[in-house]
């Protein structure tokens, strides 16, 4: 066999990295020994696997179809390692969460999956649902749970959990004394939202369409704790998720709004790469969460 391991692990690096520098770093290797396993690898087949452009490499034609395929036989090497060694359980898996999944659903997840592999790694990436999407497209990571719809042509996307958001303010608001509050009277308030990409936002924007020009976004956060902590000093009015909330509620520092008005009712989903090698991990990870969400039913 004219490939190598090395050569394929070098191939790959460089390709979700788009810098030789930085994909050597990622793998411990120098910039010059990436360099020439890379050269070497192309110098045999006589066909280059990257387009150059300045300083950034991208994947041509040839290489984007090579990609999944070196990742599948560096996946199973690893797989084949791990049973040479003794050990019996999935490799290392990387995992990707939209924020409110990754900071209130998936430590639950990850720990009744350890539980079940002891010994098995767990890399976890916290984004919004955009950024997520974007690196399981990329092959940057193996799964992802996100709270935002999309639409990418190599990406399987699949229903996984209900969810709701939730308008809230701090104790001392107005508001917060009544029992039921219309959109005509939410729209007097300045509000605290996520930003754009993040699936939450989505779900918001299209409750509020109706309403869009006279809806007042007085701040954009990317986190929902801090969302909360803006919100508990009582000059605002918030939106997250339930789950995110229920705590704050439960100890009276914030306040659920009762607004019919709007539908704020979502799905949470589980994302994967159509193109990538299903791995032992990502099977037994997937089991994890079809049994949680078979639970909450």
């Amino acid at each position: 066999m004219r490939l190598t391991l090395r050569q394929l692990e070098v191939f790959v690096a460089i390709a979700r990295d788009g810098n030789v520098t930085h994909a050597a770093d990622r793998i411990a290797m120098s910039q010059s020994a990436a360099s020439t396993a890379l050269g070497e690898l192309e110098k045999q087949f006589g066909r280059p696997l990257f387009d150059r452009v300045g300083k950034r490499l991208r994947l041509n034609e040839v290489g984007a179809a090579a990609m999944p395929r070196a990742l599948e036989i560096l996946d199973r090497a690893a797989e084949l390692e791990a049973l040479l060694a003794g050990g019996g359980g999935p490799s290392a898996l990387t995992l990707g969460a939209s924020l409110t999944i990754g900071n209130y659903l998936c430590p639950v997840l990850i720990d009744r999956y350890l539980r079940q592999y002891p010994g098995s790694e767990v890399h976890l990436e916290i984004g919004n649902t955009e950024h997520i999407a974007h690196a399981v497209a990329n092959f940057d990571l193996d799964l992802a749970l996100i709270e935002g719809e999309i639409n990418h042509p190599d990406l399987t996307v699949t229903d996984w959990l209900g969810d709701e958001l939730v308008v809230f303010c701090a104790p001392s608001h107005p508001v917060a004394r009544e029992a039921s509050v219309s959109i005509e009277r939410l729209l007097e308030e300045s509000w605290i939202v996520r930003e754009p990409g993040s699936g939450t936002r989505q779900t918001l924007d299209r409750a509020m369409t109706p309403w869009w020009p006279r809806w007042k976004i007085g701040l954009e956060l990317e986190h929902t704790e801090a969302i909360k902590g803006m919100v508990a000093t009582g000059h605002f009015i918030g939106c997250v998720s339930r789950r995110a909330l229920s705590e704050s509620v439960a100890t009276g520092r914030l306040t659920e709004i009762r607004a019919p008005d709007l539908d704020l009712h979502r799905r949470f989903y589980l994302v994967s790469n159509r193109r990538k090698h299903r791995t032992p991990g990502i099977g037994a990870f997937l089991t994890v969460c079809e049994a949680f969400a078979a639970e909450q039913r």
